[in-house]
């Protein structure tokens, strides 16, 4: 077999310099990274995709396969929305009215449901690469008003990892790269009617409804390949740390008998996450330690876990999602997937009625050309945050919605 040609072995060594690989770098050749695929191919992948994810009407992910009622109200949550909808305002008049009905959907449509972290996937909305300067800087204002600053530095560094990995992989920019992001609109942006809007790319989704003052922003995915850039444009970017480490300090801060809760298998040989995209009616039951087992310190911990995934939000509407978490700490459940070794990889999930967040170290994708196929590693990282029991995309504040506009209307 051929040996690595110099670039592949020189960023394959960049990343070896950093004790970030699970696997020996290859010393011989491997497979040439993933051609570029034809936009028919990648447009059929997308239908498909979608006919089988959409097969199903819209329940929620739930722990026994009924919905639990009665765990989310209308209410006002005392926090303004107004910021994030004049900067939604300010993008949509951006926009050309051919862009404009690529863009703007009905609040209850099922473009919801339509996003995806694979890179083929063909996606509605206008992208970023489609934008003008004056409309990039329109979607970043809304994106800079819904997010806390940590979530807007976050996406914006997914956002540059990806460009990272366009580099890595022979320079394929027809599906990696910074551009390939887009947005959509559902509804009109209204002080009392439904609205939102959906941010999807690579490594980075955002579903951000909109009730009056309330926010569900859920699905959301975060994650990145390569996790940490060594080298390229972006060197030095990297996310995802915290998530990873304060996650592998608290389970080793559990005493024995708690880490034998808490820890379903050791063994973590594939991918571990269970609620991506189309995977919106998993019936997933609650395992591990449940944190009323906890310590009031390692409580403290745990809820420091679950603020830095709930914080990527904008700190007012954090801050609610915090105290909705805190009233079910009781009924949260820890559970964990691998070794508890520095350099072990690891799945681990936070699961209550109204909170579910997974972590998972994943096999390479698009660099499975340098690093081991087989093997999940540190530098491909996928997180979820979902919201059970029938709320993602604010689907149960939306029914009650109409269910008290109806009654309105009733003689």
């Amino acid at each position: 077999m051929k040996t690595l040609s110099a670039p592949k072995l020189l960023l394959a060594l960049a990343f070896a310099g950093t004790g970030l690989l699970s696997a020996q770098v290859w010393s011989q050749a491997r497979p040439p990274a993933p051609p570029k695929r034809p936009p028919a191919v990648l447009k059929q992948l997308s239908v498909v995709a979608e006919q089988q994810g959409l097969a199903q009407p819209f329940k929620g992910i739930t722990a026994k396969g009924t919905i639990e009622p009665g765990l989310f109200h209308i209410h006002a949550s005392g926090v303004s929305t107004l910021a994030v909808r004049d900067a939604t305002d300010s993008f949509l008049a951006t926009l050309t009215p051919e862009q404009r009905a690529r863009t703007v959907y009905s609040a209850d449509n099922d473009e919801w449901r339509k996003w995806m972290n694979q890179s083929f996937y063909v996606r509605q909305g206008v992208s970023f690469d489609q934008m003008t300067q004056l409309q990039r800087d329109a979607a970043l204002g809304v994106l800079r008003a819904a997010l806390s600053a940590k979530g807007l530095r976050q996406t914006r560094d997914i956002m540059k990892l990806n460009t990272t990995l366009a580099e890595m992989a022979d320079g394929n920019f027809d599906e990696y790269g910074e551009g390939q992001y887009f947005m959509t609109v559902m509804g009109k942006p209204s002080t009392t009617e439904p609205w939102g809007f959906q941010f999807d790319g690579h490594h980075a989704v955002i579903n951000y409804f909109v009730l009056g003052d309330q926010v569900v922003m859920t699905p959301f995915f975060a994650g990145s390949e390569p996790v940490t850039a060594t080298t390229g444009k972006y060197k030095g970017t990297t996310i995802l740390q915290d998530e990873q480490n304060q996650a592998l300090s608290f389970v080793n801060a559990l005493d024995a008998g708690q880490r034998k809760q808490a820890i379903l298998k050791f063994d973590k040989t594939g991918d571990e996450n269970l609620t991506e995209a189309w995977q919106d009616n998993v019936v997933l039951d609650y395992a591990g330690i449940p944190a009323k087992s906890l310590s009031k310190t390692q409580q403290a911990q745990l809820l420091a876990l679950i603020s830095l995934y709930i914080g990527n939000m904008d700190e007012g509407h954090a801050k609610v999602k915090m105290e909705e978490v805190k009233a079910q700490l009781d009924r949260t459940y820890f559970a964990w997937i691998g070794k508890t070794a520095a350099d072990s990889v690891f799945y681990y999930r936070i699961h209550s009625p109204v909170l579910l967040i997974e972590f998972d170290h994943q096999r390479p994708v698009g660099l499975r050309h340098l690093f081991d196929p087989n093997a999940p590693y540190h530098e491909h990282v996928h997180t979820v945050v979902r919201t059970p029991n029938g709320n993602d995309y604010g689907k149960d504040l939306l029914r009650q919605h109409y269910a008290a506009q109806h009654a309105a209307v009733l003689p």
